[in-house]
């Protein structure tokens, strides 16, 4: 199933405030328009730098750029599209500032 990514909005603002990002984005979102997944796992064979989140919550943490910055998506594999819902975008500090606040799971800012 192709991916339909919610808010790709999102990344270009966070792009806007992080110009040495820009390229790392593109190149994910390049990939992403790209892929064909029918089941999660399919998303660490595409980014093998990727994390499921558990706890049942359906999320992802994707590594953008060498580890600089993290992006958490919740997915839903449904109908004829993988749905990918951007909820939170930060760098590698910010994100295990997230981490040990334990709101990885939860977060939702776009």
């Amino acid at each position: 199933m192709k991916v339909h990514l919610i808010k790709k909005q999102s990344i270009e603002n966070f792009v806007l405030k992080h110009a040495r990002s820009k390229s790392s984005f593109e190149i994910w979102l390049s990939i992403i328009k790209r892929v064909n997944w029918s089941e999660p796992n399919e998303i660490i064979s595409t980014f093998n730098s990727s994390d499921i989140l558990g706890k049942g919550c359906d999320r992802v943490v994707f590594n953008i750029g060498g580890n600089s910055y993290r992006i958490i998506c919740k997915y839903h594999f449904g109908g004829t599209r993988v749905h990918l819902f951007i909820k939170w975008i930060g760098t590698h500090a910010e994100y295990t500032k997230l981490c040990n606040e334990g709101k990885q799971y939860e977060i939702n800012i776009y």
